[in-house]
């Protein structure tokens, strides 16, 4: 008994390689999250929330832009890794491969931008901040996140995370103090990720034995070639998720957007957790379900009850503190935004209620299927929230997003019935 008891004392705990990778990804997070509600007071503060709007605006360009960056590498180059990850000279010439191949990427999704702004004349408003946030590109190219991932030595980017998000808070205190100064709020995010990133990849080269090779066309062909369904899947992924402040950008003011930008950025903040929990729950699941189906099902179901009452739990309080965390991050009653984050709160719990059907996909690694749940989802988010922000604003944009869950909810579920629907209804049968 003595020896079953201390098998789970937390020494051994923490000593358990899973969930230190789970515990270094939060770590990642949560100082993405701290970073970023800290510098929302500083940044509208300096330049105001009209610029505020415009800087997240640019952000959210980028960000999709990313999605071409990284180009699904963030869900193949772990695994790859992890299957190589006693080999030095296949790992040399994998990390080459997905470098060059991101940075190829960045240079591409670089050159739409400035052709979008100089030759087509694009984004008149906030041009400038976007052309100077194109560093982001770089810094996402250079992010060797999968690589520790693969090789679950996640301490090392966890800190370097930090520390990268440390720079970037110092930098918005000691330069940004205007709203002529909004050009630079992107640009001190992507300098600070590109400089620690360049640093970790001298890290994977001298410490870790890793070399750099100049890669062959063809090898770099195939990579991206494989990683199309990754990619596509991602990029309507985010559009579904992420597009509605870009969509409000045609119908609204910089002021309802600076307004509605900072509701959704604690929205996505809270939404990072049914995210986070899949990473989390996803190797042991794999296991399970191949070894001891039962065992899958039950876990599933632990999971899912513990997730779905955290996620309400959280939703509940936001939706209640709504006027205070506006009030605290914004010095000032914005009502506008307090109406915004009330509706919002809603998405991350209306998420979490999908991750069965996800977590089935993942297992089973049913590509396609993901690939036709995101780009359905997407055909629907795109005309119905621009359909109801120009007739309703902001607040028919929120109502948008939160349909747009339910759709996915209910396209992976129908998706799941029609193709694996002996695992749904064993995963159901479990819960009652």
């Amino acid at each position: 008994m003595i020896e079953k008891l201390n098998s789970y004392s937390f020494s051994n705990l923490i000593r358990n390689k899973p969930i230190q990778n789970f515990a270094f990804l939060a770590t990642i997070q949560a100082s993405n999250v701290i970073i970023s509600l800290i510098t929302i007071p500083l940044l509208i503060q300096s330049v105001g929330v009209d610029q505020f709007g415009l800087v997240n605006l640019a952000l959210s360009i980028i960000v999709l832009f990313n999605i071409l960056v990284g180009f699904g590498y963030n869900l193949s180059g772990p695994r790859e890794v992890a299957l190589n990850h006693q080999d030095k000279q296949a790992l040399s010439h994998l990390v080459s491969n997905i470098i060059f191949s991101k940075m190829l990427m960045a240079m591409l999704a670089s050159l739409c931008i400035l052709i979008a702004i100089f030759a087509i004349g694009m984004f008149q408003e906030y041009q400038w901040i976007l052309l100077f946030s194109t560093l982001l590109l770089f810094s996402e190219a250079t992010l060797p996140l999968w690589f520790f991932q693969g090789m679950e030595k996640m301490k090392v980017i966890s800190i370097a995370n930090v520390f990268s998000k440390l720079l970037y808070l110092l930098g918005i205190i000691l330069f940004i103090h205007s709203p002529e100064q909004s050009i630079w709020v992107n640009f001190l995010m992507g300098i600070t990720g590109l400089s620690i990133n360049l640093l970790l990849l001298l890290y994977i080269h001298f410490q870790m034995n890793i070399k750099f090779y100049k890669p062959k066309f063809l090898q770099v062909f195939d990579s991206i070639k494989e990683n199309g369904l990754f990619f596509l899947s991602n990029m309507a992924g985010h559009i579904s998720i992420n597009g509605g402040l870009i969509i409000l950008s045609f119908f609204s003011t910089a002021a309802t957007l600076g307004m509605f930008s900072l509701a959704e950025r604690i929205s996505m903040v809270l939404r990072l957790f049914p995210s986070l929990v899949i990473q989390a729950i996803y190797p042991n699941a794999a296991r399970l379900f191949q070894t001891d189906k039962t065992r899958f099902f039950s876990f599933l179901k632990k999971s899912y009850f513990v997730t779905l009452i955290l996620g309400l739990f959280g939703s509940l309080l936001t939706f209640g503190f709504a006027p205070f965390i506006i009030q605290l991050l914004a010095k000032s009653y914005l009502e506008e935004s307090i109406q915004f984050m009330r509706l919002l709160a809603f998405v991350p719990f209306l998420a979490c209620l999908n991750i069965p059907n996800v977590m089935v996909f993942l297992v089973k690694d049913q590509k396609s299927l993901m690939f036709r749940s995101s780009w359905m989802s997407t055909l629907y988010m795109l005309p119905a929230c621009s359909l109801l922000t120009y007739h309703f604003g902001g607040l028919g944009l929120c109502f948008g997003l939160l349909s747009t869950e339910l759709i996915i909810l209910a396209i992976c579920t129908i998706l799941n019935f029609s193709r694996n629907r002996t695992d749904v209804l064993a995963f159901w049968k479990s819960i009652a």
